[in-house]
């Protein structure tokens, strides 16, 4: 039986900068995972660019029982602190949108930089983990390569979202094992099932305002052949779930518009009005009749406008889609028996927890990134 200082399970984002940390501490370290590969996320995250961190990481943009629980991590740890690091490894960033870091590179510059930082970590690959035990103050771990003893374990296992990179539920299992609760869960940072726009539509974007809850999210949406996508759907479905409002003409009053039209240039169509703001297929699907706008009543129009501006799916009715392609989950290892200061559990001496098994989970961005890095680095500095 080999022994370590410290066994990091999952070779992710989280792991890897948990192993940088606690090899640079000289721990005798390995990474137990059960791929061929680390990072494979990381790899293929922002579509192969890899958007690695967010200026604007703070608590606001993370969702889970108790946001709050990132506060510390990404307070010591910042997108500034990446960006250094970055730097560092010679990594070349471009901002996509204001404050959104990709690789200019790809995201094989990432993938490598955090391997080369965990160098002299010892790599267990192809080794899923079929048990952990503790005993006499050491952690036993057994894989289908072989028993492995260590003084602390970090579990980094991530969520069970897309699962054609390799997913396991074992963080879960663990974390149930010493006494842990789990908060159910569910598919995030993914499209919504829904037959609110007709199939003819499918394949069109634009801007859109999405209320959900207390929440408003100004991004670009994608109507699709099951129902609807896109950066503004995606991160409307990561926060708590509620009715969905969506405005597709966000940036006018088009009741207003459309009643001083009818004073000022009564002959043309609805359609062609609409037409100004949104794609011509909407705008018809919208109001497709052909009679002139000075023949409708008031009462008419503001009933037009509101299904441009008020499109409603009731939270009764959201369909999530499927683990297959969300980007992240909601739910994991409930905060609250965690430390947000080291991340070890509160119950299980030499026990910790980083990335995306807790129940956290970021906006679209490069939050989820940036929360891995943090909270692993956090991990592998205490263990």
């Amino acid at each position: 039986m080999t022994k370590y200082d410290v066994i990091i399970i999952g070779a992710g984002a989280a792991g890897l900068a948990a192993a940088a940390a606690a090899v640079s501490r000289a721990r005798r370290v390995a990474i137990i995972d059960m791929g061929e590969s680390p990072a494979r996320k990381v790899a293929i995250s922002g579509g192969g660019r890899c958007n690695f961190t967010n200026a604007a990481a703070a608590a606001n943009r993370y969702f889970g029982k108790n946001p709050d629980f990132v506060r510390s991590a990404i307070s010591r740890i910042t997108p500034y602190d990446i960006l250094a690091w970055a730097q560092h490894h010679n990594i070349k960033w471009v901002e996509k949108s204001s404050g959104q870091y990709f690789a200019a590179n790809g995201a094989d510059s990432i993938v490598n930089a955090l391997i080369n930082d965990a160098h002299g970590t010892d790599f267990i690959m192809n080794a899923p983990v079929s048990d952990v035990k503790y005993n006499d103050g050491k952690f036993f771990i057994k894989t289908m390569r072989g028993e492995f003893c260590a003084k602390s374990v970090i579990v980094a296992t991530g969520g069970v979202s897309f699962p054609a990179v390799g997913v396991s539920d074992i963080g879960y299992k663990i974390a149930k094992q010493f006494g842990h609760k789990i908060i159910p869960v569910r598919p995030a940072l993914c499209a919504i099932k829904t037959n609110i726009f007709p199939d003819d539509l499918a394949g069109i974007s634009f801007d859109a305002e999405i209320k959900i809850g207390n929440e408003v999210i100004r991004d670009s949406m994608l109507i699709t052949h099951f129902g609807i996508g896109g950066p503004a759907v995606y991160r409307a479905t990561v926060r708590n779930l509620d009715d969905v409002h969506i405005n597709i003409i966000p940036d006018a009053d088009i009741y207003e518009t459309l009643r001083k039209a009818k004073t000022t240039n009564g002959r043309r169509s609805i359609s062609t009005i609409l037409s100004e703001y949104i794609p011509t297929r909407i705008a018809k699907w919208i109001c497709n009749e052909q009679k002139n706008i000075a023949d409708y009543k008031d009462s008419e129009l503001r009933a037009i406008s509101g299904k441009a501006t008020n499109i409603v799916i009731p939270k009764c009715e959201i369909k999530l889609h499927s683990m297959q392609s969300a980007e992240v989950v909601r739910g994991g290892v409930d905060t609250d028996m965690i430390s947000s200061k080291t991340m070890e559990s509160k119950l299980q001496p030499g026990l910790f927890f980083a990335g995306e098994v807790l129940d956290i989970a970021g906006d679209l961005g490069g939050f989820n990134l940036h929360w891995a890095w943090a909270s692993g680095r956090i991990a592998g500095e205490n263990a």
